[in-house]
């Protein structure tokens, strides 16, 4: 994987169709994943301990299947479930303004970098987009693809999901659906579940960011 270096713009077209900067979040913009974060800071001690029972049978699946969507599912629905969409926003929104020091200073330093450029910085996360979208806005992302919840007639967390988990190929499924053929110049990405997405990347940049708050 190459090695972050100087943004060159000498070779990025001028027009409407600029070329993409992806990032993956959790573990490449912030230090620990921000999904089970976010859970834990709105969930009381009690609750979240007697929550992490009820994952047990969930947690001895995954052990089985390594379905990192199932797991994710689960857990939505003991600690989410059947919370209103506006409080979820709410909550997100707070939780992002209480909680920028889940942000690696590298990686902002990197991001604000492309963010001088001819780029279309955006971010491509298996966390819930809703979760993330307060930190894309605070970031200034031109967009956020993530992974989508479920809600029921009522605006409610059912606990499933409205999109396949977005990581490994449904990343490069949602940027290809997103933008077509779009040239993507740049990924960043920590994990296996990046892999894919970055060997779509002119510059396929994996565990850069070491930086912590």
């Amino acid at each position: 994987m190459a090695q972050e270096r100087d943004v060159d713009d000498t070779d990025i077209p001028d027009g409407p169709e600029r070329p993409i900067v992806a990032f993956d979040f959790d573990g490449t913009l912030t230090v620990r994943d921000s999904y089970t974060a976010f859970l834990k800071w709105r969930t009381p001690a009690v609750k979240w301990w007697l929550g992490l029972l009820r994952l047990i049978p969930a947690s001895v699946r995954y052990l089985v299947d390594h379905d990192r969507g199932r797991i994710k599912a689960a857990a939505t629905r003991i600690y989410l479930g059947g919370v209103s969409r506006a409080q979820l926003e709410t909550d997100a929104r707070r939780f992002a303004e209480l909680s920028r020091s889940l942000l690696r200073p590298d990686a902002v330093i990197a991001w604000k970098r492309w963010r001088k450029e001819r780029v279309r910085l955006i971010i491509v996360t298996a966390s819930p987009d809703i979760v993330v979208a307060p930190f894309a806005r605070g970031l200034g992302a031109d967009d956020l693809l993530g992974t989508q919840l479920a809600f029921d007639d009522r605006d409610r967390v059912t606990g499933v999901f409205a999109s396949p988990n977005c990581r490994a190929d449904e990343k490069v499924a949602r940027i290809r659906a997103a933008y077509g053929d779009l040239r993507v110049r740049a990924a960043y990405g920590d994990t296996s579940g990046d892999t894919e997405m970055l060997a779509m990347a002119d510059e396929p940049y994996y565990r850069v960011f070491t930086g912590r708050p």
